[in-house]
């Protein structure tokens, strides 16, 4: 299945949805952050794509830009043999569903992008940090994290 054909099957389901479709190098959709649960879910569970494996979750902190994060969604179909990405801007303070419901796998990237950026992901089963001791003040991987040593 080519990245057109893949394009076409999701706008045919969520064509409101979609903020911004790139299909070279990489099939990238943008999505608005509150269609990002129902679409995931049709990502992972329609036939013709079963994209069931999440290979990562990251996200990219742009402190000058609203949403100021892009939460960014590397999923990949074992049987099809095709991937895609998918973004989502979240604004600063403001939650995203979480997706481990879809993937399980999505557990610890999920807990890492809280630690690391403190995005929150609604509905998580086990949101807390991962990475940093429990009294860790702030998000390391935020730019305007202060790059000075922690005394």
């Amino acid at each position: 299945m080519t990245n057109e054909e893949i394009t076409k099957i999701i706008k045919n389901e969520f064509k409101d949805a979609l903020l911004r479709i790139e299909v070279e190098p990489d099939l990238t959709i943008s999505v608005s952050s509150d269609k990002i649960f129902p679409i995931c879910q049709f990502l992972h569970d329609d036939p013709g794509l079963n994209f069931i494996y999440v290979s990562d979750i990251t996200a990219v902190d742009y402190p000058d830009r609203t949403p100021r994060f892009d939460v960014v969604y590397h999923l990949y179909s074992i049987d099809k043999n095709h991937r895609i990405r998918v973004k989502t801007g979240v604004d600063e303070g403001k939650g995203i569903p979480s997706v481990t419901a879809i993937w399980k796998g999505a557990d610890w990237f999920e807990r890492e992008i809280y630690d690391m950026f403190g995005i929150e992901f609604e509905n998580h089963p086990d949101l807390r940090r991962i990475l940093l001791p429990d009294d860790w003040e702030g998000h390391p991987l935020r730019k305007d994290y202060p790059l000075e040593a922690r005394k």
